[in-house]
């Protein structure tokens, strides 16, 4: 056995889906092990962190002076690299308690429009928080591995993966991606059209996390024959006193339409892009969904109805990233024997 080979029997594979919103681990073997808001609270002064993840998420907003409640990454991009470190740092060493016999092997799944000194930012915070090894893999990739696409069929498959900070959607086919377009909107601007719709109709200003409450209990995409209702709190715009009011369902649809359209302009552009042979195995195929917006109640109905192309989201939309980028060495192995095969055949 070889060096290399004695350092990965005795080291961990770390897949690490580093989202705007929510950071998951997996580790070979064990699965997902954790999920939690990409957000640190640290003192003001010192920059000593007082808490990460959804501790630090119930304090977003509401912290004394003393402390502030940051999410790090915004748009999918690291905005802040020595707090990410941090997040980072505390994430893996919840995760692996036990002292390191060697460091861990990482993959990071970022989104493909993110710039070379941003990529380079995202390395960096994961050497410095205890990396032996460091691969930065495309998000599109990473969630169709874990969504289990068969991407070394000489086949297009496209994947729609709608991320907190950004969308990304990618043709992919002999384990390469022939096809690939990435904007920075996704679950974010979601819930920032909600404020800003309420605000605006009804000089009622709310917070993210009731924003983020109405998309998920009765946000939807397509037209719906029930309507439901909810009530939400909030600050009169006026007069700056607590309020409460009812919205429908039918509103915040109203509402979320300017971004949903901006992802199905995208998808269809990506279409237009791809090779016709390419094309028409989607059609047969379906374009698969991943990510977390994905999870707006009929958007796979609307995307269906905008292409033409069948949509469904993946077994594990949530997940997809994590899975895909803790499995991406395993791939790695497979594309090289793909690779001698394909030579082989010459």
């Amino acid at each position: 056995m070889g060096l290399r080979s004695l350092f990965n029997a005795f080291s961990s594979d770390i897949g690490i889906d580093l989202g705007t919103c929510n950071t998951l681990v997996y580790i070979v073997g064990k699965g997902i092990v954790t999920s939690e808001p990409s957000v640190v609270a640290v003192e003001r002064g010192t920059k000593k962190v007082v808490a990460v993840g959804e501790e630090a998420r119930r304090m977003l907003w509401k912290t004394p002076g003393e402390i502030i409640a940051i999410r790090p990454l915004r748009d999918g991009v690291i905005a802040d690299l020595e707090t990410t470190e941090k997040m980072i740092r505390y994430f893996i060493s919840k995760v692996l308690q036990r002292r390191w016999l060697v460091k861990p092997r990482m993959v990071i799944g970022v989104p493909s429009c993110i710039t070379e000194v941003e990529r380079r930012a995202v390395e960096e915070s994961a050497f410095k928080a205890g990396a032996r090894e460091v691969k930065v893999i495309d998000e599109s990739l990473a969630a169709a591995l874990g969504a289990n696409i068969p991407i070394f069929e000489p086949a297009g498959h496209m994947i729609v993966d709608i991320g907190g900070g950004t969308s990304e959607i990618s043709v992919i086919s002999l384990g390469g991606m022939v096809v690939t377009n990435a904007i920075r909107l996704g679950g974010d601007e979601f819930d920032e059209a909600i404020i800003k719709h309420v605000r605006t109709v009804h000089n009622l200003i709310i917070g993210e996390r009731t924003a983020e409450d109405l998309k998920i209990s009765i946000g939807n995409a397509s037209p719906d024959k029930k309507i439901e209702k909810m009530e939400v709190k909030g600050t009169d715009a006026i007069t700056g006193l607590p309020r409460r009011l009812e919205i429908d369902s039918v509103e915040v649809r109203e509402a979320l339409q300017e971004p949903i359209n901006s992802i199905v302009e995208e998808i269809k552009r990506t279409l237009g892009q791809t090779p016709p042979e390419l094309a028409a195995d989607i059609v047969e195929r379906g374009i698969v969904l991943t990510g977390g917006g994905s999870l707006l109640k009929g958007f796979d109905t609307l995307i269906a109805n905008e292409t033409g192309v069948p949509a469904f989201l993946a077994e594990d939309p949530l997940h997809c990233v994590a899975l895909g980028a803790g499995r991406y060495f395993e791939f790695e192995r497979g594309l090289h024997k793909n690779s001698k095969n394909i030579y082989n055949s010459l």
